[in-house]
């Protein structure tokens, strides 16, 4: 059987995932929702304490406890860019280029895009920002082959929306998660301590004859972006 607290926790993320609380509300007093579900208060803080330790509620002094409004989600689902997800919750994407390079594909690359030894891949490394806070640091990696002849500007800015503008079409992608921590340097292009939690993900995307056409690693700060997973 599962404790009071967690039940409560699941009920509270529930009502916030249907939008009963929307990103920005001020959740009711730890006393109403005590007695709302008929727990002590000590019980209902353990519930309000794990949901702000997962980034899903905040706490501001003299305040009160709020949904949080710094996470942005990713379906799991399917192959989006990252201006598309920041798009579609009302939120400003930006890049920042720290690198673009022209390489020998790497062993990883070779594997990954299905490449020969003698190919070349574009390699760039930026940060991705929502609303101007650093979301991600990514490094992604791109067959020269499909973009030979494209401008640096129409890869860096919009990748995604190039490519169907040259004919190709977008299908799925591999993605694999996984915990760590920041490095020094990830947490000073990211705006955080030196090891926050990470969430640290690989993706290949592919167009839908098969073909890979990106390979991505990226680091997104952990309580400003969170997966989720919906079933057909």
């Amino acid at each position: 059987m599962l404790p009071a607290y967690i039940k409560i926790h699941d009920a509270i993320k529930k009502d916030i995932d249907d939008q009963v609380w929307a990103i920005g509300d001020r959740l009711p007093s730890e006393r109403d929702l005590a007695d709302h579900f008929e727990v002590s208060r000590m019980t209902l803080r353990q519930a309000i304490t794990l949901l702000v330790e997962e980034g899903i509620l905040e706490r501001r002094i003299g305040s009160g406890t709020y949904v949080s409004s710094q996470r942005v989600q990713e379906k799991m689902r399917g192959t989006t860019s990252f201006t598309e997800i920041v798009n579609s919750q009302g939120k400003k994407p930006s890049s920042k280029l720290l690198t673009y390079q022209k390489q020998l594909a790497s062993d990883t690359e070779i594997k990954e895009l299905q490449l020969e030894a003698t190919d070349y891949v574009i390699r760039m490394e930026r940060i991705r920002y929502a609303d101007n806070v650093p979301l991600v640091y990514e490094v992604a990696s791109i067959p020269e082959k499909f973009i030979k002849d494209v401008k640096r500007e129409a890869i860096t800015e919009h990748f995604f929306k190039t490519l169907v503008a040259n004919g190709y079409e977008i299908g799925k992608s591999r993605q694999t998660i996984y915990a760590k921590t920041a490095s020094e340097r990830i947490a000073g292009y990211l705006a955080v301590n030196r090891g926050h939690a990470i969430l640290a993900l690989t993706q290949v995307s592919y167009f839908t004859n098969g073909n890979p056409f990106e390979y991505v690693r990226s680091q997104y700060v952990g309580d400003r972006f969170e997966f989720y997973l919906e079933n057909n």
